[in-house]
């Protein structure tokens, strides 16, 4: 696997590899390319591993700190059904989910998972079918597509 100009770095307490194949098993394209211990160390593990394609790189060393919503992973999704798919995917075994289409997985990593047209929706140059967009995504956990676009559209109920 080459290294990308920019490559995101996950650092674990433990469990970096256990984290790679369990995201390796969710998403398309994605797959645990290597595993190599830390020469010198008992647990520490550097775990290089792909999602959709996308090039990461993580570790297990007792020293990490835990993560926090101040960094998340963002995937777009085409309809409800690939949204609901990842969403619940993430949240098993442990994970929980927050306001605005956030959850955090069982390994404390957070992510939103959101209707590929959700951007495009809240930075529409009409600040009031933007606002109903909003407004409609605060009250929300896991995103309703049709919810947000009958927000959009000015026809929700």
């Amino acid at each position: 696997m080459s290294i990308q100009k920019i490559t995101p770095f996950l650092w674990y307490c433990t469990q970096a590899e256990e984290a790679a194949v369990f995201y390796s098993g969710i998403f398309p394209d994605s797959r645990v390319v290597r595993v190599t211990p830390v020469p010198g160390t008992a647990a520490t593990k550097v775990v290089e591993f792909l999602l959709f394609g996308q090039p990461f790189i993580a570790m297990s060393h007792e020293t990490g700190e835990r993560f926090n919503h101040s960094i998340s992973f963002m995937v777009g999704c085409a309809d409800q059904q690939e949204l609901d798919r990842y969403w619940d995917k993430l949240v098993e075994g442990g994970g929980a989910y927050d306001n605005c289409g956030w959850l955090r997985d069982r390994f404390g990593v957070s992510w939103q998972i959101v209707p590929d047209d959700l951007i495009p929706m809240i930075s529409d140059s009409d600040p009031v079918k933007a606002g109903r967009v909003a407004k409609a995504m605060m009250q929300m956990n896991k995103f309703d597509v049709a919810a947000l676009k009958a927000a959009y559209a000015g026809t929700e109920g």
